[in-house]
């Protein structure tokens, strides 16, 4: 084989491994899904993953009515290493409650959470697929590496202030957030199938348990879509939430996306839409090796 053909013929076999290390080429965020990747934006990098969205929601049984808007952030630090990552996370909504005797203005954080991130573990560490360069069909073969997941586990506080009307108690509260995180490459490296395993506001009186599990198809270099399902059980609430959308790259640290959500029931039905951007900072990033 000629050596212009070997060298074409290895870089298209490792092109899709650069994308499974911590610290990537192009910004890799979670927007517009709701899951959390294993994989932390890579050491000293600063990420924020931001949006609006409005919301409309109708109780069939209780009749009432709610339409309003919200603003949802996420920073994300690559903190000490690259295994390790710190996240603050908060949505805040703004809406009209509507009943047949009364109108309600509210307006609070539905959400407001900070905690971290560790890879426990990576498949793709220090492995390194052999290439056969006399055998097109060997390097075809099935790779069963692929079901092999990345493993991280998020642990995290919950507060919540006083007068929250969106809580399930008008008290203060802090209370844990802890989630199995796991992510797979399946194929050239397109498709990510992601899956998290939540339990949140451990301790309450309303405890919440949870899943959401994405899959994630790159087009192009620059397009990207996805679907999701997330659903989660507690005496307060339950319900099961159906996402579809769409992301595209600007620039290597720039993307844009938009999403809808709608759940499965009417006490309430909700539909949810949503546009947002994710911006990073990696000019502390120094690659393995650089001075």
């Amino acid at each position: 084989m000629l050596p212009f053909k070997k060298s074409v013929l290895i870089t298209l076999f490792l092109m899709p491994f650069v994308h499974y290390g911590q610290y990537t080429d192009q910004i890799n965020s979670n927007r517009p899904g709701e899951t959390m990747s294993a994989y932390s934006v890579g050491k000293n990098v600063i990420q924020v993953e931001t949006g609006i969205f409005g919301i409309t929601a109708n109780h069939s049984l209780l009749n009432y009515d709610v339409n309003g808007f919200g603003l949802d952030a996420t920073l994300r630090w690559g903190a000490f290493m690259d295994r390790l990552e710190v996240i603050a996370d908060i949505q805040y909504q703004n809406d009209q409650f509507d009943t047949n005797i009364s109108s309600t203005n509210r307006a609070n954080f539905r959400q407001t959470n900070l905690g971290a991130k560790f890879l426990i573990y990576d498949p793709f560490k220090n492995y390194e697929k052999k290439i056969n360069l006399y055998s097109w069909k060997a390097n075809q073969r099935f790779n069963w590496r692929q079901f092999v997941p990345a493993v991280s586990l998020f642990a995290g506080a919950n507060f919540v202030f006083e007068g929250n009307p969106y809580a399930f108690s008008l008290a203060s509260s802090i209370s844990p957030k802890i989630m199995l995180i796991t992510q797979n490459h399946f194929g050239d490296g397109r498709w990510v199938f992601v899956t998290n395993i939540i339990a949140d506001y451990i301790g309450t009186d309303y405890p919440s348990y949870g899943y959401i599990v994405t899959l994630t198809r790159g087009f192009s270099k620059r397009w990207s879509g996805f679907i999701e399902n997330q659903g989660y059980n507690s005496d307060f609430y339950s319900d099961m939430i159906a996402r579809g959308g769409a992301a595209y790259l600007l620039n290597d640290n720039l993307q844009i996306d938009a999403s809808i959500s709608t759940n499965f029931k009417d006490t309430p039905s909700i539909l949810y839409g949503g546009l947002g951007v994710s911006w990073r900072y990696d000019g502390f990033f120094k690659k393995s090796g650089a001075k």
